[in-house]
């Protein structure tokens, strides 16, 4: 159980490290966006040969459609229903565009906070639920995530700073990020334990169709845009090298 926690610590911690390069290392775009193409095609990877596949020989064909379309759609409600709050360029490494001083961005911190949360739960919940199963599904997806959520903060917290916020801001909301996704974790890993098979790979396709959807959502746009052409090539790298990782 406290493995859970732990490791669900671990790839949420990510996000206050790439919070901390995001304050204090002035990355270029083009690197920004580099590394999110690369984190992208790790997690892309994961979430099909460990995550999906975990849940499609627990549930079968309807639990993994299910739980796709579900998460896919819970994620999608809740993205649209934050974007018409403030937060639409949450993770964009050049500032929230429409916002031009620090007054008119105060706003939409809370939101920015909530949409930090829906993007890191998902992934944090399936670290909880891959460990089920023994530890030997956990260790891809927890790279993955680790790997991801380095970009992450790093792109919007950078993004954050141009628009005025404090570097005490943003470290404390990405350390409340850390935390809940390790809660997560530990609760993907508690509340599931004792259930069916079947409904555990129905969960674990849910925490792929949100993950996938945000990918699609906030981190492949950004990367695209900051990194150019060399974005699709870095992808296809980080997704052979998670492949490779989820052979052992």
């Amino acid at each position: 159980m406290w493995w859970a926690l732990f490791w669900g610590a671990v790839a949420g911690g990510a996000v206050l490290l790439g919070a901390v390069l995001g304050v204090y290392v002035k990355g270029s775009p083009r690197l920004i966006g580099g590394v999110m193409a690369f984190g992208s095609g790790v997690l892309i990877s994961a979430l099909a040969f460990s995550l999906t596949a975990e849940a499609f020989d627990k549930g079968g064909y309807l639990a993994v459609t299910i739980g796709l379309a579900l998460g896919a759609g819970a994620f999608f409600l809740g993205s649209v229903i934050l974007e018409r709050h403030g937060a639409h360029d949450r993770k964009r490494s050049g500032g929230q565009r429409g916002v031009r001083q620090k007054g008119a961005s105060d706003n939409k911190g809370m939101m920015l906070a909530l949409g930090a949360l829906l993007d890191g739960i998902p992934e944090s919940a399936a670290i909880g639920i891959s460990l089920l199963g023994g530890g030997s599904v956990g260790v891809p997806v927890v790279a993955a995530v680790f790997l991801s959520n380095i970009p992450e903060g790093w792109s919007s917290s950078a993004g954050m700073r141009k628009n005025g916020r404090s570097v005490r801001y943003i470290l404390l909301l990405w350390l409340a990020v850390t935390v809940a996704s390790a809660i997560s974790a530990l609760l993907g890993f508690v509340l599931l334990a004792q259930a069916p098979d079947v409904v555990v790979g129905a969960v674990e396709a849910f925490a792929a169709g949100a993950v996938i959807t945000m990918l699609a959502d906030t981190m492949m746009p950004e990367a695209f845009e900051r990194g150019g052409a060399t974005s699709g090539l870095l992808t296809a790298l980080g997704f052979i090298l998670s492949f490779f990782l989820s052979q052992f």
